[in-house]
């Protein structure tokens, strides 16, 4: 009975019509009163499985911006005796965007691991892995 009630909301399909009588409907009578408002039902999914969610980014932060080769390394200041104070000052070479950086900070992906002399070691997060990546200071050859 509800089957025919929602065609016939949906349709405009007289209720005669759909009874197999052989009468035309009467186009000039008001509608039924009796006909069930029309609902619609969203299918909603929830993930209750093991594991990892599959609807869930693998990137654990939004930032995506800089990679690691777009930085360029500008210098480096560093402290033999206490290394944690030591601090390297990064270009981001497509925006001009410039970084100073100390051993833990984050950058977007970019962790920055352990400050040498004259490189940073970023630990970097992508799809779940983590992978280490060395970025040195470019030395300009020298011209005679």
């Amino acid at each position: 009975m509800r089957v025919r009630n929602l065609l016939v909301a949906a349709l405009g399909i007289a209720p005669a019509a759909l009874a197999g009588q052989g009468a035309p409907a009467d186009t000039t009578a008001p509608a039924r009163a009796d006909t069930a408002p029309l609902s619609l039902v969203r299918e909603v999914f929830s993930f209750q499985g093991g594991g990892r969610d599959p609807f869930v980014s693998l990137l654990k932060t939004g930032d995506v911006r800089p990679m690691i080769t777009d930085l360029k390394l500008v210098t480096v200041v560093y402290d033999d005796r206490y290394s944690a104070r030591s601090v390297a000052v990064l270009r981001d070479v497509t925006t001009g965007k410039r970084y100073r950086a100390k051993t833990g900070d984050v950058i977007g992906r970019l962790r920055v691991t352990q400050i040498r002399p004259r490189e940073v070691v970023f630990t970097i997060q992508e799809f779940g892995f983590e992978r280490q990546q060395t970025l040195s200071i470019v030395r300009p050859e020298e011209t005679p």
